[in-house]
């Protein structure tokens, strides 16, 4: 007789974790904590709201995507998280396109940027949120580094333009964090502290 145990249990009506994002680093990096997990974009407007900062923008869009997919998926642990970038206090989003992204870095030229990554966990009425920020101090670069860097790395989905885990980790001097994966796009130091607390067994 077959066992329908064992395959009932490997396709649960709902699914146990929903990351609530597109981003493809974001996948790799919750990959990391070797739990199975599926993948479900929020797809909600990212616009700024008028005179909202970067911490703030960063907080409110990890909790509506967290949100919008709870609807979608009211049994799971649902996953919402987004990132901000801040020099000098301007806004640094993902720069599309080539041109966008080297005034970005022109723009980060020896300065120290603010790198603000949000994370909001929810299950059921249970709503867990943190936020990382991470400081990179940039080197002075020339016109040349910045366009040899573009032509190897292209981060046009990057915020700020920079790839810290590709060929944009040579752009910096240094970096203050307390957690590295955070500046990828998902910070899992706090994470894993979140869904321990949903009920989830870590390594």
């Amino acid at each position: 007789m077959p066992d329908h145990t064992s395959s009932k249990s490997q396709r649960p009506p709902h699914p146990e974790l929903v990351l609530a994002s597109a981003s493809a680093y974001r996948q790799q990096l919750l990959a990391r904590l070797g739990v199975a997990f599926v993948v479900d974009p929020a797809d909600i407007d990212e616009q700024r709201q008028p005179g909202e900062g970067a911490v703030d923008l960063a907080q409110r869009l990890a909790e509506e995507k967290s949100a919008v997919v709870q609807r979608r998926h009211p049994q799971a642990i649902v996953i919402g998280s987004d990132q901000v970038a801040e020099c000098n206090g301007a806004i640094l989003g993902k720069p599309g396109t080539l041109a966008a992204a080297r005034q970005q870095l022109t723009q980060s030229s020896g300065q120290c940027l603010a790198f603000y990554t949000a994370v909001c966990v929810r299950q059921g009425d249970t709503v867990l949120s943190s936020l990382d920020a991470t400081l990179v101090h940039m080197r002075s670069l020339s016109a040349d580094e910045i366009d040899r860097y573009l032509a190897l790395e292209a981060p046009l989905d990057c915020a700020g333009a920079i790839k810290s885990e590709g060929a944009g980790i040579t752009l910096m001097a240094a970096m203050e964090t307390s957690d590295p994966t955070a500046l990828i796009g998902l910070p899992l130091i706090s994470l894993a502290e979140q869904l321990r607390r949903c009920g989830l067994t870590l390594p």
